[in-house]
């Protein structure tokens, strides 16, 4: 029996699907995680072999601690993983301290995480990436900003999602940024691409072929969404286009991906700009080695009729799977920001949309930032459906 160790398999809480489908698959799966174990869903403890509670996982000392001592029970572990952006770094420090080869390990770090690194990667794909520069002082940034032009976009060379990323939009703003940077954290600078954020979400098998494909949409910037505390939306796309597909294919090849989730991210222009291309072409922006956040995973299987969780648990059991893909559809997320008057209230939207309704609560705090704080998910048959369902869901009286 094959010992995986899935580290925070509480959070987000839909994850302890991923723990189920692997257990029902024959795995042996050992959870790591700082909840107690009396406050674990039902779902979640019956998708376990074993909980080590630790209290707290960012001890990196406590964390391999229990790594080893389920290691030492167990025996050797051929899985670790925790499918979130946030525990990247770690997983792959574990897997190097153990010995597990399947995934990415310490190594492995920089191209996969740090922005500045993927630029070569996707230089070897063909697929064109914005200007930048390494944040050093202020004279050196505002020679790039008079260069490419004016706004430039400022963020943690090594980030989680849109966190403290800056739109600087002239000399002033530049120099406010320097006061307002961590000053411990290495930013990179880029140009800024007027284009919506298309991508590329895959299960990739141990040969770097795709098991599963699709892809979102989001028209609003997240970056916009998190500093102006604005509503979020994006959607899962009924088809995806072929040079989404090929650009997707291509970046697995580049990056070596083998046995991951993985959700990559392009700009598609909204105009054309001058070194990047022509209106509607794709531009890289980065890579993210995990699935697409939150409730992503429930939003494809709405779109695709299927299950996700099944065909990246019988990745990790088979290296196949025979789950179906049924119909397509547009699955679409709205998340409202608290303390706006929408026009619609929560029984005017279920008396209108309820039967398409697949998905409506509140979010967590922790991912409010960037997803507003009530969702509704959503399935459409066609482009106009959704674009009438968003213009409803987030109108404000005036």
């Amino acid at each position: 029996m094959k010992n995986f160790i899935f580290i925070s398999p509480n959070f987000p809480a839909n994850y302890w699907m991923f723990c189920r489908e692997l257990k029902k698959n024959g795995l042996n799966v050992l959870g790591i995680g700082d909840q107690p174990y009396d406050e674990l869903s039902n779902d979640l403890k019956e998708s376990l072999n074993e909980y080590y509670k630790v209290s707290n996982l960012e001890n990196s000392d406590e964390v391999y601690r229990a790594v080893a001592f389920l290691t030492y029970k167990h025996g050797r572990i051929d899985w670790l993983e925790s499918n979130n952006e946030y525990w990247l770094e770690r997983d792959a420090k574990l897997r190097t301290d153990f010995n597990i080869n399947s995934g990415f390990k310490a190594e492995d770090i920089p191209r996969i995480k740090f922005k500045s690194k993927m630029k070569e990667y996707y230089a070897k794909t063909g697929i064109p990436t914005a200007r930048y520069h390494m944040v050093d002082n202020l004279e050196n940034c505002l020679e790039f900003a008079a260069k490419v032009g004016y706004p430039v976009v400022a963020k943690p060379d090594n980030g989680v999602g849109a966190s403290h990323t800056f739109k600087i939009t002239d000399e002033e703003f530049m120099k406010e940024f320097f006061k307002l940077k961590w000053p411990d954290t290495t930013y990179i600078m880029e140009e800024y691409v007027n284009g919506e954020v298309n991508s590329y979400d895959a299960i990739i098998d141990s040969k770097g072929e795709p098991m599963f494909e699709t892809g979102n949409v989001t028209p609003m910037s997240i970056m916009d969404i998190v500093n102006n505390s604005d509503n979020s939306i994006f959607y899962i796309l009924k088809n995806l286009p072929e040079d989404t597909r090929a650009a997707g294919r291509a970046t697995v090849k580049s990056f070596g991906v083998k046995s991951r989730f993985v959700h990559f991210e392009f700009f598609r222009l909204l105009k054309d700009q001058e070194g990047l291309g022509k209106k509607g072409d794709l531009v890289a922006l980065e890579v993210n080695m995990r699935p697409s956040g939150g409730v992503t995973p429930d939003m494809i299987d709405f779109a695709h009729s299927t299950d996700v969780y099944k065909i990246w648990a019988d990745m990790i059991a088979f290296d196949r799977s025979t789950m179906a893909v049924g119909d397509h559809a547009y699955c679409a997320f709205a998340g409202r920001r608290d303390g706006k008057d929408f026009a619609m209230s929560h029984g005017d939207i279920m008396e209108k949309y309820g039967h398409q309704m697949k998905m409506m609560e509140r979010i967590p705090d922790v991912l409010s930032g960037a997803m507003g704080n009530q969702m509704y998910v959503a399935v459409f048959e066609s482009q106009e459906e959704m674009d009438a369902f968003y213009e409803d869901i987030l109108k404000c009286n005036e």
